[in-house]
């Protein structure tokens, strides 16, 4: 802010301490408009919004908002200008763009204290919209990309604005934060997110949002409707829903047979399955891990039984046409 501005004068206050404040009477009405509001100054000096915005850097456009500790007429709100600079009273011009907060608030700080406005001052700022970063949403949703994020937002905001999950979507989400990039967190959802709310998580600008892709298994075989099923049911997934979603067996199908096919640490492993039993209740239903292959191979015998069975239906088909026109 320039003197100009002011509508009265500026005092200076020495306490018994030393400190000396700035104290602004009168100021006009566009100034005190500035003010920061005591929850916002409050939610700057919230410890989990303080370690993630410690590294995110400010840029052209972000909204701001600076306090000053017992001096209540420096509190401003300003908009970072095209040139990366903030208006503050008293000091004028601060150029922020590229800081990250706490390097922000030590040059303002050193602006305050060299220009003799404020001995010692302490400097709290807090970004109340970031127009100059975005957030990342990857993986399987509509329309992947980067979405801006203006002010607090959160997970389930930004899933909408990419055009909601796709079908292959899985059940967790990684969210990576740009502040801690080595402590990945990771949400549960569903198809619903209203099942999940404790999952609608804040997402901050610099955030890299991926939607996993859902676990596959594969029925193959002597089923009616071979394909690989999702495992979106909480990524979970048994021998017999497995078999549901593949039509059921055919006839010919060798239900002692049955065998899931699984690659492990240690190679290919494959381990008989009792489908036969597991359909008349005499023993527990299996559960799938993901990429397994359920294999239902084909009998023999039930096959040529067929084959014999359809062969007599000819002959005696054939017989009663010749006995009924001789």
């Amino acid at each position: 802010m320039r003197f100009g501005v002011l509508s009265a004068r500026l005092v200076l206050v020495v306490a018994s301490t030393g400190v000396c404040a700035a104290q602004v009477t009168n100021l006009s009405a566009a100034e005190s408009n500035s003010a920061v509001p005591a929850s916002a100054a409050a939610k700057s000096s919230s410890p989990a919004n303080r370690r993630l915005d410690a590294s995110i850097r400010l840029g052209q456009g972000d909204l701001v908002e600076v306090s000053v500790y017992n001096v209540p007429e420096l509190n401003t709100r300003a908009r970072v200008s095209d040139s990366g600079d903030i208006d503050m009273p008293l000091v004028n011009q601060v150029h922020v763009e590229g800081l990250t907060v706490d390097e922000a608030e030590k040059v303002i700080e050193q602006r305050l204290d060299h220009g003799g406005f404020v001995r010692n001052p302490h400097v709290q700022l807090f970004v109340s919209e970031y127009t100059s970063d975005g957030t990342s949403i990857l993986g399987e949703v509509a329309r992947p990309g980067v979405y801006p994020v203006l002010g607090e937002q959160r997970l389930f905001n930004l899933l909408s604005a990419a055009g909601g999950l796709s079908p292959a979507a899985g059940t967790s989400i990684t969210i990576t934060h740009r502040a801690e990039p080595d402590k990945p967190v990771v949400v549960a959802i569903s198809r619903n997110l209203e099942d999940h709310p404790d999952s609608n998580v804040p997402v901050y600008p610099g955030d890299t949002v991926m939607v996993r892709r859902a676990d596959v298994i594969y029925v193959v075989g002597d089923v009616n409707r071979p394909s690989g099923f999702l495992m979106d049911n909480g990524g979970k997934l048994s021998v017999l829903q497995a078999i549901a979603l593949a039509g059921g067996t055919t006839s010919t199908a060798k239900l002692s047979g049955v065998r899931i096919i699984r690659k492990g640490p240690q190679g290919v492993a494959e381990i008989p399955v009792s489908l036969k039993k597991m359909l008349h209740a005499k023993t527990d239903d299996l559960p799938l891990q993901a990429n397994d292959i359920l294999f239902v191979p084909a009998s023999a015998r039930k096959i040529i039984g067929g084959r014999t069975a359809e062969a007599a239906l000819q002959m005696a088909t054939a017989v009663s046409v010749v006995t009924l026109h001789p």
